[in-house]
């Protein structure tokens, strides 16, 4: 460290890191539809898929936006892509059977782990950018 400041690459991760957290923020809780948002028991779920298309979307975005090599853009927001599609299926499932609504306790759980699932998503993204894209 320097004068009190960040390295770079610490500062970068940080700022990818945040711009995911903004991203995730409007694709999540901004930009759901109705379709998104209905039927989500059903494994192959159009909505279910439009919305982590939404996610991959904002994803290329913000790694276009930080400078991340096109390959790597394309490699990283696909299994972000599935990630976000399987995460999203678990949470609706699971919901759906136990018939879970907002002022039960088990439906913030289930909210909280899709949640913390999203959160170790971008981690690992953020990992793979400082690994093979910096």
């Amino acid at each position: 460290m320097e004068d009190g400041l960040l390295p770079v690459t610490i500062g970068t991760v940080l700022v990818l890191l945040c711009l995911l957290q903004v991203k995730h923020m409007f694709a999540d809780f901004f930009l759901q539809t109705p379709k998104m948002l209905a039927g989500r028991c059903s494994y192959w779920h159009m909505g279910r898929a439009q919305h982590a298309s939404v996610h991959a979307l904002g994803s290329i975005i913000v790694f276009v936006l930080l400078g991340a090599p096109l390959g790597f853009i394309g490699f990283i927001v696909v299994l972000e892509w599935l990630a976000h599609f399987h995460i999203d299926f678990g949470k609706g499932f699971y919901s759906d059977r136990k018939a879970l609504q907002p002022n039960q306790a088990r439906y913030w759980h289930a909210m909280g782990f899709d949640q913390f699932l999203h959160q170790l998503t971008y981690i690992a993204m953020a990992w793979a950018w400082t690994g093979f894209a910096l």
